[in-house]
This record gives C-alpha cells, structure tokens and sequence, in this order.
C-alpha cells in the first residue's frame, strides 16, 4: 500500500524534480519524440500502487490540499471533481480531454507527444480514484499515432490494471466542451447540451463521468508520488503550481513553455524570448480570451487572481503578442468570424448572434459604417443564452476589444486604419461559416 503526505520524499529515480523546480511535466530539452516507458520511469519513477478502498479518499483529499485545479480553461477544483463522481450511484467513467480544438493552443498536443506516459498514468489514476474500469482518453489527431503507441507498450509491459481506450476527437472549437466530448464519444456528434445536470452526475450513456484535461492528470500523476507540499513549492497561496502556456505571435521563440503560477505577464513572455517587435496588444486566455494593452497586462501576475484586474483569466494557457502594426480590429473580426463558424448550431442567439456580431467587426474593420450600440445590443442578447458557454466567450473576447482598440475604433469610423500590415498573425482555420 501507498501511504502519502505533503512532506513524503520523492521516488528513485526523479532526483531532479525533488526541489519542486521546473520543468515538472516537459523534459528540459524536447523535440527528439515521445518519451518512452523506460526514460518516463527513469525520470519520474513508477506510480505509486494501492489507491483502491479507503486510499481513494486519502489521495482526492491531499488533491484537494494541493489546490490543484483543472488546466483546460475553466479552473474547477480537480478533488471536488473526483469526488462528486466517485459519489456517483452508477459505475463512473473517465475521459482524459486532449482534443485542444482552439487553433492557437498547443499546449496539450505538445504535452502527449513529449510526455504521453505522464497523462496516461493521470487516466489511470483518476479512474482507480473513481472507481472506473475505463479510461477513455481523447486526444487531436496531430497526436493520435503517439498516444496510442504509448498506451500498446503500456499493455505490452502489463502495467496497468484499468483499460486505456485511445479516440481522435472531433475537429471542432467547441468539440473540448464537456458535455460536446460526452456527446462525440457516445453518438459521434460533439454537440454540447444544456447543464445541469452535470457529467459529473450524469454523462455518457447517463453514468457519472470525470471529464479532466489531460495536463490536469498530469500534475495529479505527480501529486501521487510527491504530495501536496512539494506540489505547492511553486505558485501562488491561492493557485498552486505550474501550467502550460503557448506563446505565439510577436515573439522571437514562439512555443509551448512551463511557468509558475503568478509569474508576471512580462516574464511570460520573456521565456519566448520577449517581443521581436513594439507590440500592440496580447490576447491573453485564448480565442474566448480578453484583449489588453501590454504596457498594464505585462506588470500583472500570470493567474485568475492577477488578471482580473483586466477581465481576463489564464483560461486556456494562450499569450498571443500582437504586433503594433497589425490591425488588432481585423483581427478581432477574424477570430469572431471563426467563432461564428463553430456554433454547433442549435441555439438561435448563438447562430444568429455570433454571425452579426462578425459582419459588424468586418464592416468596422474596413472603414464602413459603424453602429456601437446596435453591436452591445447584439452581445448583451447573446451572453448566456446558448447551451454552452461559447457565445459567452466569443462576447468576452469581443468587448475586451472594444474596449482596447477603443482610439482605433473612433480612427476606422472617420475611414482610416492605424495598422498597416494585413490581418493573420493568429491561426483561424478555414470553416464553412453561417
């Protein structure tokens, strides 16, 4: 049996992680392909063994110590996760979400194919915590070939006692969505569906079901082996940690990084390298992000807490440097023009809504005439109204634009553009739009 506490030493084997410093979940040095089992062994030792009966409740409570919270964007304690559905009356079901259907982010691709070992023991776990059988885990094709080679030499070696089942997700923004990923998973449809109640309670084929980002069982196959307080040596008293973070756009090394929590926003971007040119503005959460002026974001700490100062949130561990010379209206359109595109189309405020409020920015950003509150009146008919959350996030982007590019705004409607360079510094795939 394993027993655990916050001061338990870490396993053979992982010497350099013993201090809690970075990189916890990446090599120091990546791009030579996927860890295998012997070298992720060799650096993190082998999962520690007994969680089943009343070990369950240890681990989930030293979870809840830690302060660990899930990485995929909205922040929900991961213990009060794992608890609700080991709860549950019917045999649960776990899905590790890796499909990252936001165009910008690649942290989670770039986490499977450095580290797949790291997430698998992460399934495994949180199933042997809620009492599955199963561990579904769902990843983005870019990945797929790499994950389920690792999942075979796990099978090879007869390390796991839970089945592993590897699935491409779908090819959508809205495809990581909770309950969207339940949906693709059972019918083949990823469309999201009005809560409560939750998957937690009620999710595929009506079983509880734990849906976890797959960095957040990453950091949880690390939380079993060396407990809460080595967990907490990094990040804030109120959010524990490190995350992932993609940094994209005017920087000179564009990629994924690993940060402390709370690090501020300037040496965030620092770890790129810095800005390789005067920026205009960051994107900072995500395509369902907030828009900020660099010079009062880069003085902020990298966190919920610290970013709220500005409205936004660490969301889905983006940083996008925009370039001074870049018109940041028409990037906007472009992305709320995306964002329209990925409706899953079965809710009127979102269909409707999120396509007029796109033709509203193109029409600004090309120096036509220009209605600001025909365009509030359209968000503010928009913003919680959908099943889901995403005509929520495409509004929250939007406003923080509007808010940033206020002087820009007043500049297209007299018919002139500050920028002078077209539009494209952020990815924004080719879609059938409404």
């Amino acid at each position: 049996m394993n027993t655990i506490d916050s001061g338990q030493r870490p396993v053979r084997g992982a010497t350099a992680l013993q201090t809690g410093r970075l990189p916890r979940l990446l090599p120091e040095r990546f791009g030579g392909g996927p860890a295998s089992l012997a070298e992720h062994v060799a650096r993190y030792g082998r999962l520690p063994r007994g969680w089943d009966g009343p070990w369950r409740e240890q681990l989930i409570a030293e979870a809840g110590r830690a302060g660990l919270t899930g990485r995929g964007g909205a922040g929900f304690p991961t213990a009060r996760k794992l608890a609700t559905v080991a709860a549950g009356r019917d045999a649960p079901v776990v899905i590790a979400n890796g499909t990252e259907g936001e165009p910008a982010s690649a942290k989670d691709k770039v986490l499977l194919a450095c580290a797949p070992h790291l997430v698998l023991d992460g399934a495994v776990l949180a199933a042997h915590l809620v009492g599955a059988g199963q561990a579904i885990v769902v990843v983005h094709d870019a990945v797929r070939e790499v994950v389920d080679g690792a999942a075979a030499e796990r099978r090879q070696a007869r390390l796991d006692q839970i089945k592993v089942k590897v699935m491409t997700g779908a090819d959508r923004f809205v495809g990581g969505e909770a309950t969207a990923l339940v949906n693709w998973v059972a019918h083949g449809i990823p469309l999201p569906t009005a809560t409560p109640p939750r998957v937690s309670e009620s999710g595929l084929h009506g079983r509880p079901t734990l849906v976890q980002n797959v960095e957040t069982l990453a950091h949880l196959a690390l939380l079993a082996r060396w407990g809460a307080r080595w967990f907490r040596s990094l990040g804030t008293p109120a959010e524990p940690g490190s995350m992932l973070v993609t940094l994209i756009g005017a920087v000179h090394q564009p990629g994924v990084r690993e940060i402390e929590i709370g690090m501020p926003v300037s040496d965030v971007l620092g770890l790129a390298g810095g800005p390789a040119v005067p920026l205009g503005a960051l994107l900072i959460g995500g395509y369902f992000g907030t828009w900020a002026d660099p010079a009062v974001a880069g003085a902020l700490p990298f966190s919920a807490e610290g970013l709220s100062a500005i409205g936004g949130s660490p969301g889905a561990g983006l940083v996008a440097a925009l370039p001074a010379d870049v018109c940041g209206l028409a990037e906007t359109a472009r992305i709320a023009r995306y964002l329209a595109g990925e409706s899953a189309g079965q809710c009127g405020p979102c269909v409707f809504g999120l396509g007029s409020m796109a033709s509203a920015l193109e029409d600004l950003a090309a120096g036509h005439s220009y209605q600001p509150g025909q365009l509030r009146r359209w968000m503010a008919q928009v913003e919680g109204r959908g099943a889901c959350h995403h005509p929520d996030g495409a509004v929250r982007m939007v406003r923080s634009a509007l808010a940033v590019f206020g002087a820009e705004i007043d500049r297209h409607a007299q018919g002139w553009c500050c920028g002078c360079r077209p539009p494209g510094v952020l990815p924004v795939p080719l879609r059938r739009t409404p």
